[in-house]
């Protein structure tokens, strides 16, 4: 993991409030809270101190939880050595200082779902918490974060709030201070920032930014941040000319970037040197540029699908520096051909809901490495399916071509292949050799085509001996036609006995 801990239970305590903080995400509109974080203590190693709060559970190692209790002020009687303490699920609108001071242990505090404002938490709050490495106050009602927080802090939540506004100093240099900040994750998602805050601290290894109304990036408002590994900044409202070129500046570590959702009508200039997972997705890009992708060597997976790209805006040498490039997806644009240009170390390939009615020549060659096509929800004809199509694809496993014009199964198939999608196209008979080029085939989906009554022979699978799945059904005249038969007379008698009732009445 990206987080230090000096012990197993705040591993097991950040992960419960993950996941208790995703699903209380989800509850936000509805005001409905998660689980408590009661199951994070073993029931059997429990015990109730003397000096116990009232309904909450305290154990002996320091762990107090007092959540899900509808509590509307700060348990007073907390014990003081405690080092963890969970006040999630509550009602609690303010805290003041000198209910945290005494608690000079606290190592975590989580206060999510509850109704603090930023009213309620004075600036001083944390003064004293010399200890806290993980502060959680996701969904509350804070308008600004507080000016200050301890240094010591490794882990800071506040999705899902309405802040407007981030202090230079909340994560950042205290004043007479040398060391930076310990702040490895930050989630400011879901909030109302407009801008990325200035003065964050170099360490932040995740930072989430998604779900908020940011317009542009400056050009030094994350070069600092030189440990950082994950940007989400999906579901903004970023253009590409919102993005200064030296955006990303210096980020050597920066591997993964998420953008969808954004407004984005072109590929950002400057994206990290060393990105290796660049989600693009939903945006308003309609053309690939030569030279987009020109620097970010490292690149493994490119997401581009729903956006508004057309087969002749993408320039053949677009992916020509991604020699590492294992995923891409540009499913649900505008490609009416299979366009070229495709990296030749490309493990999966995803082409799903376009217009594309061709596969020209070459489009496919020299892709040896290729496990996995999706065709998809296309336009695609056996004849508009150039014949060596499938010759260089000998590492190919799964192939679908469903939802498309077929009316017969494409012929040469890889001999690698295991798995074949064919439903839902035009598709009339089976002949017999048709698997003759895959004799690894596991799967084959025929459902929803137009196979005729003894259009296939049995002796057609039976030298296909990894076979699994054959999926056939919905072919319409498989039905037995003295099925039918009587079905349309018991039809017609039941409509006969409503018109005599309805004549009677």
């Amino acid at each position: 993991m990206y987080l230090k801990f000096g012990s197993l239970f705040p591993v097991l305590w950040l992960l419960a409030l993950s996941s208790s903080r995703i699903q209380a995400r989800k509850n936000a509109d509805s005001n409905e809270f998660p689980e408590d974080s009661s199951e994070l203590i073993d029931p059997e190693r429990n015990s109730l101190a003397p000096d116990c709060p009232k309904k909450c559970t305290c154990n002996p190692e320091g762990i107090v939880d007092c959540g899900g209790f509808s509590l509307k002020e700060f348990p007073i009687d907390v014990p003081e050595l405690t080092s963890h303490l969970s006040l999630q699920n509550n009602q609690i609108e303010e805290i003041f200082p000198e209910e945290l001071a005494r608690l000079y242990r606290l190592e975590t505090l989580n206060l999510q779902n509850n109704r603090l404002t930023s009213k309620g938490l004075p600036e001083e709050v944390f003064d004293q918490l010399e200890n806290l490495n993980y502060l959680y106050l996701a969904n509350n009602q804070l308008t600004a974060a507080p000016k200050c927080l301890p240094r010591t802090l490794i882990s800071a939540d506040f999705a899902a709030n309405n802040l407007t506004k981030i202090y230079e100093l909340t994560f950042g240099q205290k004043p007479n201070l040398r060391k930076l900040s310990s702040l490895e994750y930050l989630d400011l998602s879901s909030n109302n920032l407009s801008q990325i805050p200035s003065g964050l601290p170099r360490n932040i290894v995740l930072l989430h930014l998604e779900k908020n109304a940011i317009k542009s990036i400056g050009r030094d408002v994350l070069t600092q941040i030189k440990n950082l590994e994950y940007l989400l900044l999906h579901n903004n409202k970023l253009k590409a000319r919102g993005i200064h070129p030296q955006a990303f500046h210096g980020l050597k570590k920066l591997h993964t970037v998420h953008l969808y959702n954004n407004q984005l009508e072109k590929i950002p200039s400057g994206l990290p040197r060393r990105v290796k997972t660049l989600m693009i997705l939903h945006n308003q890009i309609s053309e690939i540029n030569r030279n987009d992708f020109a620097t970010t060597y490292f690149m493994e997976e490119l997401n581009l699908s729903y956006n508004k790209i057309t087969s002749s805006q993408i320039h053949r040498e677009a992916f020509r520096k991604l020699r590492l490039l294992k995923s891409l997806d540009l499913s649900g644009n505008n490609l009416n051909t299979m366009p070229y240009g495709f990296p030749k170390n490309l493990l999966s390939l995803k082409l799903k809901v376009n217009d594309i009615s061709s596969i020209p020549r070459r489009t496919l060659s020299g892709m040896s490495k290729l496990q996995e096509l999706y065709l998809s929800n296309n336009k695609l004809k056996v004849g508009s399916i150039y014949s060596g199509s499938w010759q260089d694809l000998t590492s190919l496993k799964i192939l679908d071509i469903a939802g498309n014009q077929l009316t017969s199964i494409p012929s040469d198939l890889p001999e690698s292949l295991e798995y074949l999608y064919l439903q839902n196209n035009k598709i009339t008979t089976v002949p017999e050799n048709a698997f003759e080029s895959t004799p690894n085939i596991k799967g084959i989906y025929l459902r929803f085509n137009k196979i005729a009554f003894n259009a296939v022979k049995e002796s057609t699978f039976q030298r296909l001996k990894h076979l699994q799945v054959l999926d056939i059904e919905g072919n319409f005249e498989f039905s037995d036609p003295l099925k039918n038969r009587d079905h349309s007379e018991e039809e017609m008698e039941e409509e006969e006995e409503e018109e005599e009732q309805e004549v009677e009445e």
